[in-house]
């Protein structure tokens, strides 16, 4: 049985491989597959019987976390184990402080003494005791034992509930354990780690679930297909579903695939309903061109780097966003594709812009996520605690897309302009226009600066007034400035005290700076 509020184990396991199987559903067949999972599809002609031979093509994995270590850190890490445990049965008798102790010192903690803590060990206690993993009760244990220099430090803030753990009496040989322990700890080897999903070496066996309920099992099944979209014989395996799903005979996954490219580049993709292939999606505007997509597609070696270029050298593409009065009552909503569709960019597009603008973009292709700058406190409204460094240097400056993304806490100015959750599978955006929006380009500290190194740029600048204001103009905008808004621009500069910040500032929040037209 769990604790309350605890966590069933095999109950997570299965709602993991419903994501999976409903996800590939989104992603690569743009069926509702989910709607199956507590019985047959209403209108697409998928049954529950298929949805758990899929389901049980995922079943038969488990998930296993793989070391990256190359020989010399494993033989390194080997040492440091045995001359660490070693150590700690040495030490084990001489240290009295336990688990126990520290909980008893955290409840007596006034706020005036909690408020004098570190920054890092006042999140620690922010976290439920069995919430704290082994790291992190190594840290407090050790906290504990040195409060007496904590006291120091701090200028004689604490009393007696301080002092009534520190002052212990160990042998001499305990302080040069944990010195070299210390040590230890600061030369193990840092081994990447990444999540795999391992075939079990045992099958697993699948039932369907009546209702959805995993608790009941109703007839067994065996991994399978829906053969009706596209029969290549058995499917038993994993990697045999993934073959079936780029098999160049699928009807589904390349015409989706392409399907969101289009929808990526024109706003709507060709079938609106981009999630939604089945019966009950609608009908793709221009049929034929998404069945020549999908050819070209599968053709070019599922190359999607070929298809983007196809679609933005196109002249479809690179027709202008200007409306035209004789399309408004024939084409209203651009379906036929009569000029190009004007939109707001994306969320991690939206502070390249303005890296772009101001000169500092890092260009840099992959590598590990960065830590732009976000608003100090945002942290203070989730269950876990998080620290948010801001990087120094060049990797502050790198794409959107590089930008850390925790699923309970995303960047701020990536919630703004609608970044997905990355809880569930988004095929389509939205696209809002919100006052946070506005406030977010002209005050958030990331624009802020950008902005700042901008103006500096143009006060250097070796111009006119006049040509520095185009000079600006025409890099956020990427077009020369009419008489009236150069009138404008110079107006601000002026007012501003001959300051460039509000210019750039101004410039940098404005619709047209976030639109792609």
């Amino acid at each position: 049985l769990n604790e309350e509020g605890g966590i069933d184990v095999e109950q997570f396991r299965v709602e993991s491989i419903y994501d999976r199987v409903n996800t590939t559903g989104t992603a690569f067949l743009g069926l509702t597959v989910g709607c199956a999972q507590c019985h047959n599809h209403k209108y697409d002609p998928l049954t529950q019987h298929e949805y758990f031979q899929m389901f049980a093509l995922l079943n038969q994995d488990d998930e296993s976390t793989l070391e990256l270590a190359t020989l010399e850190q494993k033989e390194k890490r080997r040492r440091i184990e045995g001359e660490r445990k070693e150590l700690l049965r040495i030490f084990r008798p001489l240290d009295r402080l336990t688990d126990a102790d520290v909980l008893a010192w955290q409840g007596k903690l006034s706020p005036e003494m909690r408020s004098a803590l570190p920054r890092e060990i006042s999140h620690l206690l922010d976290i439920a005791e069995n919430g704290r993993d082994e790291r992190q009760k190594a840290q407090l244990l050790a906290f504990v034992r040195n409060l007496d220099k904590v006291r120091h430090a701090v200028g004689g803030m604490m009393s007696s509930p301080w002092l009534s753990l520190a002052h212990f009496h160990l042998h001499q040989t305990r302080d040069r354990i944990e010195r070299r322990l210390a040590q230890l700890r600061a030369e193990e080897p840092d081994i990447p780690k990444t999540l795999v999903l391992a075939a079990r070496k045992e099958t697993r066996p699948t039932c369907i679930h009546i209702g959805g309920d995993f608790t009941r099992q109703g007839k067994p099944v065996e991994p399978g297909v829906p053969s009706w979209l596209l029969d290549m014989g058995p499917v038993r395996s994993r990697l045999d579903f993934a073959r079936w799903l780029v098999h160049p005979g699928h009807p589904l996954t390349p015409r989706v695939i392409v399907n969101r490219l289009w929808q990526h580049h024109f706003g709507l993709g060709l079938v609106e309903t981009e999630n939604d292939f089945g019966t009950q999606g609608i009908p793709p505007s221009h049929p034929e061109l998404l069945d020549w997509l999908a050819a070209e597609f599968v053709q070019s070696g599922w190359s999607v780097k070929h298809m983007h270029r196809l679609m933005l050298t196109s002249a479809t593409y690179r027709q202008s966003s200007k409306m035209r009065p004789e399309l408004n009552s024939v084409d209203p909503r651009n379906r036929l594709l009569a000029r190009m569709s004007r939109w707001r960019l994306e969320a991690e597009v939206v502070r390249d812009i303005a890296l772009v603008a101001s000169g500092l973009l890092n260009s840099r292709i992959g590598g590990p996520s960065n830590f732009p700058p976000q608003p100090e406190g945002v942290f203070r409204f989730t269950q876990v605690p998080r620290v948010w460094t801001a990087d120094l240097g060049p990797n502050r400056y790198r794409r959107g897309m590089y930008t850390h993304f925790w699923r309970s806490a995303p960047h701020p100015a990536l919630a703004a302009f609608d970044a997905p959750d990355g809880v569930n599978p988004c095929t389509r955006r939205n696209r809002s226009n919100t006052p946070l929006q506005a406030l977010t380009l002209l005050n958030d500290s990331a624009f802020v600066e950008l902005a700042g190194t901008f103006a500096r740029q143009l006060q250097e600048a070796t111009l006119t007034d006049e040509e520095k204001c185009v000079r600006a103009f025409q890099r956020c905008l990427c077009r020369p400035p009419t008489p009236a808004e150069l009138q404008i621009l110079i107006g601000l500069y002026r007012d501003s005290k001959n300051d460039w910040l509000p210019v750039t500032r101004a410039l940098m929040n404005l619709d047209e700076f976030i639109t792609r037209e």
